[in-house]
């Protein structure tokens, strides 16, 4: 292990890893749940046992890739967005075949193999300025922070509010301020393992509540359902025309939102677990952005939406992972996953919700270092870190900040200091903003 994933050198050790992987695993496993739940809606051979074999399997594949080739703490899933955005518009909304939509996540992956085999995601990641990128790790924080409010009940549209608390009769809010105050509580007492802890404990209080629902004949064991395999539609994208630019307009909104949400959380995980350089860069970065473009291909390839990293990735970085084994701990735990389904799901949102909230509060570290002073630095910083939690989305943070940042600079006369890569990125993401406000239709 020591050969393989240099954990001394990251100041680490196999149990940690091991709780970390763990960690991980337990915070992002509702995605076994509900991206299953969510693209079974298309109706059809996209089934929930089909769906959920496919997200397991795409889930291990793309974090074991993660673990051997960019030996990172980094988890991959199907990603939450992408799978509503698979469902919700492209299918339902837009009218196309589900068949249709896994060309165009195929596309997309086999697309990124080549951009990250060529070193152009990476040269992205490094055009970032350096206070953008603290203030990505951040912003990811409040947007965890955000999910985890959410998942837990907690935070709620319904308050007569654009987003308020609920009063705490709510059972599921309530179980999830016990388990944070139980994860506060053990993290400062300095327990190694504080989240995973946290979130066992939780699931066990939720019992007597509730929350925690352990259904009559309850058996832990289930044979996995057989995925879609490589049911692909290639010929509707040359029917017409307008085929091929609704077809290219999913693709390049998948394209999208899969690159800069996988380059936030990159940035976010790596910051926070210091494992960025002197010069700002990401070691390995091009391994770990090859890692899920694999996961996005074989994801399609199975059956399933986008495969991207995953921001609860963080929890893990939090228990203190390091390394790859972090993230071969959470690989082989979704491959067990596919046998013990019921099991994992009687974790409910509520329990894995304070894990979410308390890596925000860790996250939000990284703001002290940002330079407020200069206001061409912090207005960039500040409109990421408000973005992404309002929007419901990194990639929307790293584009609006960008934008800012070439704004500001200009302004300010400072041209010099902006990268010709993020002159091409402000243009790119301008361009996309006009394609979603549709002034080329």
């Amino acid at each position: 292990m020591e050969k393989l994933f240099k954990l001394r050198e990251r100041g680490t050790t196999v149990s940690r890893e091991i709780v970390a992987g763990l960690t991980t695993f337990l915070a992002m496993s509702y995605i076994l749940a509900v991206n299953p739940g969510m693209l079974s809606a298309v109706g059809g051979a996209m089934t929930f046992g089909a769906v959920f074999t496919a997200t397991a399997l795409s889930s291990a594949v793309a974090t074991l890739v993660m673990a051997f080739v960019a030996n990172l703490p980094v988890a991959l899933a199907p990603g939450m967005g992408l799978n509503a955005f698979f469902t919700f518009t492209v299918v339902l909304g837009m009218g196309i075949s589900w068949q249709e939509a896994l060309t165009a996540v195929f596309l997309e992956g086999l697309l990124f193999i080549i951009l990250s085999l060529v070193g152009v995601r990476e040269a992205i990641i490094n055009s970032i300025p350096e206070n953008l990128k603290k203030a990505v790790a951040v912003g990811i924080g409040l947007f965890i922070t955000l999910i985890g409010l959410s998942n837990a009940g907690l935070a709620s549209s319904e308050t007569g509010t654009i987003v308020g608390f609920v009063a705490l009769n709510n059972r599921p809010a309530l179980l999830a301020v016990i388990g944070l105050v139980i994860t506060i509580v053990l993290s400062v007492l300095k327990v190694h393992g504080a989240v995973l802890i946290g979130i066992i404990v939780t699931t066990i209080i939720g019992i007597p509540l509730g929350v925690t629902v352990i259904p009559s004949g309850w058996n832990p064991v289930s044979l996995p359902a057989a995925p879609l395999f490589c049911q692909f539609d290639f010929g509707a994208i040359v029917a017409s025309s307008g085929a091929f630019w609704r077809f290219f307009t999913v693709f390049f909104t998948f394209l999208f939102v899969d690159m800069f949400d996988t380059i936030g959380t990159l940035m976010g995980v790596a910051t926070e677990a210091n494992l960025v350089g002197k010069d700002g860069t990401i070691p390995r970065a091009k391994a770990a952005l090859f890692a899920d473009a694999v996961g996005t291909s074989v994801g399609a390839m199975l059956g399933t939406s986008t495969v991207t990293s995953f921001v609860e990735s963080s929890s893990g970085v939090a228990a203190g992972g390091r390394t790859g084994l972090t993230s071969m701990v959470t690989a082989l735990l979704f491959l067990i996953a596919l046998f013990l389904s019921p099991l994992f799901a009687l974790v409910p949102a509520a329990a894995t919700a304070p894990a979410l909230i308390f890596v925000g509060f860790l996250m939000m570290k990284s703001v002290i270092g940002i330079n407020f002073s200069d206001v061409t630095e912090g207005i960039p910083a500040f409109i990421t870190i408000m973005v992404m939690p309002f929007s419901y989305s990194i990639a929307n943070g790293i584009s609006w900040g960008i934008i800012t940042y070439v704004i500001t600079k200009l302004a300010g006369g400072k041209i010099k200091d902006i990268p010709v890569v993020t002159w091409i990125l402000a243009v790119v993401f301008v361009f996309k903003m006009m394609l979603d406000a549709g002034v080329f239709s």
